[in-house]
């Protein structure tokens, strides 16, 4: 009894083996091979693969339901493990007409992040909250439509179907685009202060840039004693570079404007972004210090207001 048939086209040999694969492994009944008989059939390109009820062991209506749910799980996964990054490409290059092969894979880069973490994709992917989410979108429409007809043509469903579910992707290649143009204008700003600081001579030999925690910095000469540049300096330095003002660019742009041969930079947290721009924009000239006097008497001061609390 032929219950329905997943047809693939354009998909390579191993995409077939592995969902052949899936389908053999899945939970339950659709493991028994006294009630289930699966044939994958390979012709011209085409992929056929054809799930079967094996009388008299299995029964439609006691076992249908169990076999469509089944089914759809793991076509679910199979579609966001093997075409999830295709669906977005082409959303990135039909929706939003991005057509440039490092401007693609850049937001494409951003939408992983999304939808995976660090992981590559379908890493991991079973264990978040948002893969489980986008698969329970497909399963639902998955397991209404195997109910109903027993041919099942993957890329026409993925083409006019699955609307909830490629909404949700359409929305987060609409948020890696602007996570995208903002990155790459925050790269193009780096370059820019690289260059101003390059074309700039060197005014003192060094300065300690002491970071006491959180947003709370201390610039201080080789003379030890507290710097304090102009604010109009400081201002003017941001503007001509055309960017709004906020703390980070308030920290940089005294540095600018002091410009030392040498940033040593005393930190307790040198993954905070700020420390990373520094090291970015001033490059050779930054050093970390590991622990010195001037740590030890930081952290001093930091347990003296700890225990004044």
């Amino acid at each position: 009894m032929k219950l329905f048939t997943v047809t693939l086209t354009k998909r390579t040999d191993e995409q077939a083996d592995r969902l052949y694969r899936l389908l053999q492994s899945s939970c339950g009944i659709l493991h028994h091979k006294e009630h289930i008989h699966i044939a994958l059939d390979r012709r011209n390109g085409l992929h056929r693969i054809e799930v079967s009820g094996v009388p008299p062991g299995f029964r439609l209506k006691e076992d249908g339901i169990r076999v469509y749910k089944a089914a759809a799980d793991v076509l679910a996964d199979y579609v966001l493990e093997e075409e999830e990054r295709e669906l977005l490409l082409k959303i990135i290059k039909q929706d939003f007409n991005y057509k440039q092969d490092d401007e693609v894979e850049g937001i494409l880069a951003f939408c992983r992040q999304v939808l995976y973490g660090e992981g590559e994709w379908g890493e991991g992917a079973g264990q978040t909250e948002a893969y489980l989410r986008r698969k329970q979108k497909i399963i639902s429409e998955f397991y209404e439509y195997l109910e109903v007809y027993t041919e099942f043509d993957l890329n026409g469903f993925l083409r006019f179907r699955l609307h909830a579910y490629k909404d949700e992707l359409r929305d987060v290649v609409e948020y890696a685009i602007d996570e995208f143009v903002m990155d790459r204008q925050y790269q193009e700003f780096i370059s820019l202060l690289q260059y101003f600081v390059y074309i700039q001579e060197a005014k003192i030999p060094f300065v300690h840039l002491i970071h006491k925690g959180g947003s709370d910095f201390l610039l201080l000469n080789e003379q030890m004693e507290s710097m304090e540049t102009p604010e109009m300096d400081a201002v003017v330095t941001v503007e001509m570079l055309e960017r709004e003002i906020n703390f980070e660019d308030m920290i940089i742009s005294t540095l600018i404007t002091v410009s030392p041969q040498q940033i040593y930079i005393h930190t307790r947290e040198p993954e905070l972004q700020v420390i990373k721009t520094i090291k970015q924009i001033f490059e050779n000239r930054v050093e970390l210090c590991g622990y010195c006097r001037l740590c030890h008497n930081l952290d001093r001061g930091a347990a003296a207001e700890y225990n004044k609390g």
